[in-house]
């Protein structure tokens, strides 16, 4: 392992359940959309591996676990746009970043590589956690679903989040399949966070390494780049 292949090394992560705890916020807005309904509150570890699917499908999930029937497009359109504005009114009140990811981030750049965010929560979601967090000035772009025409696992997401086409030295950092997919389509190395959101085990979705501590995550990512 050499760091010095770190030196121009342009890294990308998602964000919820890879860089930010963000489950305990999201679950709060969640219940806090279906309680009115007569819904009752959801723990934060039945749905921490559904996060990733976007806030329709947690307002849905919610509904399924109590044996309701599917709420008509209008209401879900409506419990959708509570859950959006209550999550956003309070997007860092409960969200911390994993430990030791601060201290990684602070030395992959001190080594040379170039980091941005490749996220499918939208952008104009993902840019105000990342200024409450006061993380966002460690990436160079932080590109979300709606910040590119297609997103994760389109490779097209990656390319967009780093600034141009991808190559061995531009490693994509998730904890899902949509990460391992983008990496994949681009031709880029991708590790995985262990402890992540992903439904299924990591160990199970192709990743070129996982990792548990984020300590150790600038000696991966060293190990994979040529």
């Amino acid at each position: 392992m050499s760091f010095q292949s770190l030196t121009g090394a342009r890294i990308a992560f998602d964000l919820d359940g890879t860089l930010v705890d963000t489950a305990p916020d999201l679950v709060r807005a969640l219940n806090e959309s279906i309680t009115p309904a007569g819904l009752a509150p959801v723990p934060v570890d039945a749905v921490r591996a559904m996060v990733g699917r976007g806030a329709k499908a947690l307002i849905l999930k919610a509904y399924e676990r109590e044996g309701r029937p599917v709420p008509s497009e209008d209401e879900t359109q409506d419990r959708l746009e509570f859950f959006l504005r209550t999550y956003s009114e309070g997007i860092a009140e409960l969200s911390r970043p994993f430990e030791g990811v601060e201290a990684a981030l602070d030395q992959l750049a001190g080594l040379g590589a170039e980091l941005s965010i490749c996220t499918n929560k939208p952008g104009w979601l993902a840019r105000p956690l990342m200024e409450a967090l006061d993380m966002s000035h460690r990436f160079v772009r932080i590109t979300g679903a709606d910040d590119t025409p297609e997103k994760k696992p389109s490779a097209l997401h990656l390319e967009t989040a780093i600034g141009g086409k991808a190559d061995s030295r531009t490693v994509m950092v998730g904890d899902s399949d949509p990460d391992v997919g983008a990496a994949r389509a681009a031709g880029a190395p991708v590790i995985l966070f262990s402890e992540g959101y992903s439904e299924k085990p990591a160990s199970t979705l192709g990743a070129d390494r996982l990792f548990t501590h984020w300590r150790d995550v600038p000696g991966v990512i060293a190990d994979v780049i040529p």
